[in-house]
């Protein structure tokens, strides 16, 4: 395998891509941007990702703590030193403090669990004691329950399906599953609506653990009193304070009463470690769980329910706390009204030395070199903003309170936000509108990856083949997860998130481990990748913010939609088939019992047809787009006057959000986006075409058509939004 992947990226090598031109860019300017992007290149320096990353994880740092606000008073005064105009926002917003934590396994045997990981030897920040934030699930509710304990799994719908087969329900018990398969907060979000009482998610070894590798501090994986924090808020409804939906949680804003928050769970929920599983998992009977179910615990896996039963209590100190933005901004020289923004968390779970300090040490060296280049005269043309987001981790907070204070102000002068969170090495991986695929494709091309020497695209895409893929370089969809999403599905501005990853495994993940004594063994040791991240972004904003003509590709985004477009259809012509497969054998088992009544044969219902569903308009749609699109970039812009110049960008600012839809998507209009959302079932995972998607995956065929007929009009206006620029210009 490595020796293919070898040979492949020699072939990528000597099949190359030599830069003589940049998209959006004249040949004049081409010349004057590389030789910008060369002193920007030269002016990196890993030493001060280090030592940046050693100060701002040096202790627990969350929302609402002292250390987190001293950190951001930090990042301001060194934007400030590097010549940006730099301020602190803040929000007040909701966030819970665990104040009893309590699971008892009472029968049929006793056990306390522990709920505490143990400090590591050679890791003496593990060693803080109190200053460490105890594990728990931000955004459960409080609640004090008993009950047989039932084994769902990862605890997603496929999961219920199968407990459903084998006849075993979940109503009245409390669940516990494993984590991954899925984003956390969807666990007790479906065992509340599947009738249970109590979630507890504990972490694997077979996926986060020993099964891995060596565990912490012997390797980089979970050791057995590892637990991962997270927020269980239902961000799939609206991210953001639960108690302000929709607009800044300001000091003086309206507040819902938090029983009437709807992103909070319905039922109490708490992460524990594999430690504290084992004594669960191994109390309880009955139906052994299928062998896709079973992880790396030394026992047989049942499902239950019972005869383990537990009592699980929990209580939070629920208050207002301040998250505190930092903006720094440079003003452009030729646009000042045409925002480049660029965005990475400060706050962390403990001390988040991966998660985000090592994304946010890279934007902070790029805003450094930048400004460096400023003060010597090489301004950008468009403004830059730089922002350090605070509340990141308990639900996207901190970024998103900012966009719904600043929301039209945004929507009017943002051309593109970049996003990063944390960083390691490897491979990079970038998501995000499409249409700046063909733009972060070119610059993908000119960074040396820091490990082979080539491309950081053609080792992307080598890895791509070696994994089944083909040999293009393509961003992935936006689901969830961080703070592009406020950006790109509220307020509908194009969005990228970026990072390096694949060879830095381990199991950290918001633990006491997060430290920076593991990122230096285990993650990016010489900080060679957080310098390729800052190269890379950085790049990507320098080209946005110089670009003649924004750098945009319709073409790229035509063909991506139209392959979800395409899956969503065969998908459902699928569904359908296997509907009539299922109505057949049932009809079968039926004439086999007319026949022979002696015969015992179990004859399940019949399925619900599916209807005709007329994708035609989205079709016909798309053609006409590809027209539109075809001849909007047959337009020369290097004959174009300044002034037209200045009316093609303005409109290409604005592109992006004539895919939303004011309205939202079903049951969480929060979401205007109708290319991409995260998965109502699915959390971080995206969802294309969300509101067609997801009602043909529910079943609700009215709402399929209905949903259809809006993406339709939303297509229609893209296209009249095109073919008019394409008409001015002409």
């Amino acid at each position: 395998m490595k020796q293919l992947f070898t040979t492949l990226l020699l072939l990528l090598v000597l099949n190359g891509y030599s830069q003589n031109s940049i998209i959006g860019f004249s040949s004049e300017n081409t010349n004057k941007q590389l030789q910008l992007e060369k002193s920007f290149e030269e002016k990196l320096n890993a030493a001060n990702l280090d030592e940046w990353m050693q100060k701002m994880a040096a202790e627990p740092h969350w929302v609402g703590t002292k250390f987190g606000e001293e950190n951001a008073k930090w990042i301001k005064s060194q934007f400030e030193s590097w010549g940006y105009d730099t301020k602190i926002e803040t929000y007040q917003i909701l966030f819970p403090y665990p104040t009893e934590r309590v699971l008892e396994l009472t029968g049929p045997t006793q056990y306390k669990a522990k709920l505490t990981a143990v400090p590591v030897e050679g890791d003496p920040f593990t060693a803080q004691g109190d200053a460490l934030l105890p594990s728990y699930n931000a955004f459960s509710t409080d609640g004090d329950v008993e009950a047989e304990l039932v084994f769902v799994n990862y605890g997603i719908p496929k999961d219920y399906e199968e407990l459903e087969k084998l006849g075993i329900s979940v109503k009245g018990k409390i669940v516990i599953a494993k984590y991954q398969g899925s984003w956390r907060g969807i666990k007790p979000k479906l065992a509340a609506e599947k009738g249970a009482i109590g979630c507890i998610i504990y972490s694997d070894p077979e996926d986060d653990g020993y099964g891995q590798g060596d565990v912490y501090p012997k390797g980089a994986y979970k050791n057995k009193t590892g637990v991962q924090r997270g927020s269980v808020m239902d961000m799939p409804t609206y991210p953001g304070d639960v108690l302000t939906p929709g607009y800044a949680a300001t000091k003086d804003a309206k507040r819902l009463d938090r029983k009437d928050a709807p992103t909070i769970t319905k039922i109490p929920v708490l992460p524990i470690s594999y430690e504290d599983a084992l004594p669960l998992l191994s109390a309880l009977d009955g139906t052994v769980a299928p062998e896709s179910w079973r992880g790396g615990l030394p026992i047989t896996y049942h499902i239950g329910p019972g005869p383990a039963t537990v009592h699980l209590k929990l209580t939070f100190d629920w208050k207002l706390v301040p998250a505190h933005n930092v903006i720094a901004t440079l003003k452009g020289t030729e646009f000042p009204d045409q925002w480049v923004m660029r965005g990475n968390h400060h706050d962390a779970w403990v001390h988040g030395a991966n998660d985000p300090i090592s994304g946010l040490v890279a934007l902070m060296e790029e805003a450094r070199a930048i400004g460096e280049l400023a003060k010597k005269g090489q301004k950008p043309k468009r403004t830059l903003v730089f922002c350090a987001w605070d509340a990141e981790e308990p639900g996207l907070i901190g970024s998103t309170e900012w966009v719904e204070d600043h929301k039209k102000e945004l929507q009017e002068k943002v051309v593109a936000y970049i996003n990063t969170d944390g960083n390691g090495r490897g491979f990079l991986g970038a998501g995000g509108s499409h249409s700046l695929q063909a733009m972060v494709s070119e610059v993908a091309g000119t960074i040396v990856d820091p490990q082979t020497n080539v491309s950081v695209k053609d080792r992307r895409i080598a890895a791509n083949i070696v994994n089944g893929g083909d040999d293009s370089f393509n961003l992935y969809a936006l689901g969830s997860g961080s703070d592009y999403t406020p950006f790109i599905q509220h307020a509908g501005i194009a969005a990228l998130n970026l990072g390096f990853g694949g060879e830095n495994g381990g199991g950290e993940y918001h633990t006491i481990y997060d430290t920076y004594p593991h990122y230096k063994r285990f993650k990016d040791p010489e900080f060679a990748y957080g310098v390729a991240l800052a190269n890379t972004a950085g790049l990507i904003t320098l080209r946005l913010a110089n670009a003649d003509v924004i750098p945009l590709n319709f073409s790229q985004w035509h063909s991506t939609v139209s392959n979800y477009l395409t899956e969503i259809i065969d998908e459902t012509e699928s569904m359908r088939k296997e509907v009539l497969k299922h109505n057949k054998m049932v009809s079968l088992n039926s004439y086999a019992l007319a026949a022979d009544p002696t015969k015992k044969v179990k004859t399940p219902t019949k399925k619900e047809l599916i209807p005709y569903i007329d994708f035609s308009p989205l079709q016909n749609e798309m053609v006409i787009l590809n027209e539109t699109i075809t001849e909007f970039e047959k337009i020369n812009t290097t004959s174009l006057s300044k002034k037209s110049l200045e009316e093609l960008n303005k409109r290409l600012m604005k592109a992006e959000q004539m895919l939303t839809s004011e309205k939202g998507l079903p049951r969480r209009p929060w979401f205007k986006h109708q290319i991409y959302a995260p998965g109502f079932y699915t959390g971080y995972g995206v969802k294309t075409l969300p509101g067609v998607r997801e009602a043909i995956e529910q079943k609700n065929w009215v709402e399929a058509q209905e949903q259809i007929e809006i993406l339709t009009n939303t297509f229609k206006n893209f296209n009249t939004y095109i073919k008019d620029a394409t008409k001015n210009l002409n």
